[in-house]
């Protein structure tokens, strides 16, 4: 069922292939998986991808991760799948941004040429909310100075020809695209704390929200937050991470903490970036490891 419900949502955005009018200017598609259907459909939704969308189309991919396994045979991390198959990937705090991050991931997708994966957390979507639904309540800015479509190869209708150029394009114009689309419309941004921060923390999705219930049992508010020099920098997009944000709230501070759930995966991205600053700007990065290796 995965592989082909995959399948169909990428023949989704091939409406206009053979050159036939059609009733409709796009389609746009939306496929879910639990992490295992995840990962056998990792053909089809490499396929898919490399493919494109179409302009009036886009695709979410939706991941359903299990951290504590409560109805899986193994806890499960799809981040991981996103970056193999070279999807960016949106990662939700609450219900909200479920909503939010969905509508950004469908821009996204249609600006880029590429699907958008989403991770829907059973910790998350089990939750309730009462969360606004207004159609003005966003806005969506598309950096016409990134955009592929200019690129009248990532227009084609078909996947096969250079394969090569397939390839490049991929990583060398949609993913920046993608980057570039986070940037402009600031969906990564500093959440909390000190406007010049000595400690910083860098934190995805739930994570964000598990840091910001455990800063309050320790009684660090905004105002002491301030006080201590201490602030978080919120991540939507953990791959590709965008760099030039990152790179604006963490160059200088003494020190970053990057929480994340279960393995590391902004960390070395984050270390990656800082590798070429000058060293009285790169602070020491502390994660699943500290600077010496405990």
């Amino acid at each position: 069922n995965e592989e082909l419900g995959a399948t169909a949502v990428w023949g989704s955005q091939k409406v206009s292939q053979h050159g036939r009018g059609s009733d409709f200017d796009g389609v746009f598609g939306i496929w879910y998986g639990k992490a295992p259907g995840v990962d056998r459909a990792g053909d089809v939704l490499r396929q898919a991808n490399a493919s494109g969308t179409a302009a009036h189309g886009g695709v979410l991919a939706l991941a359903g991760d299990d951290h504590l396994a409560k109805s899986s045979i193994l806890p499960a991390q799809s981040e991981y799948f996103f970056e193999h198959v070279e999807m960016p990937v949106l990662n939700p705090s609450d219900i909200q941004e479920v909503l939010d991050y969905g509508l950004h991931g469908l821009e996204m997708s249609r600006f880029a040429g590429l699907w958008s994966g989403l991770i829907c957390l059973a910790d998350t979507m089990d939750a309730s909310a009462t969360i606004s639904v207004d159609p003005g309540r966003l806005s969506f800015v598309c950096p016409e100075d990134r955009n592929p479509r200019k690129d009248e190869d990532l227009n084609r209708v078909l996947l096969l020809g250079n394969r090569m150029e397939t390839e490049r394009l991929l990583r060398d114009v949609r993913i920046p695209a993608a980057q570039a689309y986070v940037l402009a419309n600031k969906l990564d941004y500093v959440a909390f704390g000190a406007i010049k921060p000595r400690i910083g923390i860098a934190a995805t999705g739930k994570a964000y929200r598990d840091l910001r219930q455990a800063l309050d049992l320790l009684g660090i508010d905004e105002r002491k937050a301030r006080e201590i020099g201490l602030a978080i920098y919120k991540v939507a997009m953990p791959w590709p991470l965008e760099p030039v944000g990152l790179s604006k709230f963490a160059r200088g501070i003494e020190r970053l903490l990057v929480v994340e759930h279960k393995r590391a995966f902004m960390e070395g991205q984050i270390k990656d970036i800082a590798y070429g600053w000058e060293e009285r700007a790169r602070p020491e990065i502390w994660g699943k490891k500290t600077p010496t290796g405990a």
